[in-house]
């Protein structure tokens, strides 16, 4: 599967489990977990069925507040999220967008490359470990 901007790496654990090591390596870190959200319990709740699929939403205004200084609208994209998910066939996957992706959707590429390669870079290290056996 190829969607532009999105990140989509297999995990080595269940949907649940991979979201439990990703929020612990965020807290980690120094960041913080905003939210999370169970989409497989609200279809549940609905009476329809969806395989396990986990949102984290999370960040760190350290890392966010230069991107949207540089422009706002990026905070439409912002508090970063990951998406842990399994197929059909049972596997497992780990979903995030791309920083260069948000920053280049925004047109802030020249104005934020620092901040969004620093941040982009430690997103794909949260999500590896995450995802990591």
């Amino acid at each position: 599967m190829h969607v532009d901007g999105l990140v989509t790496l297999p995990s080595a654990h269940s949907t649940k489990v991979t979201i439990d090591r990703l929020a612990a390596e965020i807290k980690a870190k120094g960041m913080s977990v905003f939210a999370r959200v169970d989409h497989a319990a609200g279809a549940e709740e609905a009476g329809m069925a969806l395989r396990p699929t986990e949102l984290l939403i999370f960040g760190n205004a350290r890392g966010g507040t230069p991107l949207m200084q540089a422009v706002q609208t990026i905070g439409i994209d912002l508090p970063l999220k990951a998406l842990a998910w399994e197929d059909a066939d049972g596997k497992v996957w780990l979903s995030y967008n791309e920083l260069a992706w948000i920053v280049a959707r925004h047109g802030a590429s020249d104005l934020t490359a620092g901040a969004a390669g620093r941040l982009g870079t430690a997103l794909a290290g949260l999500a590896k470990t995450a995802a990591g056996g």
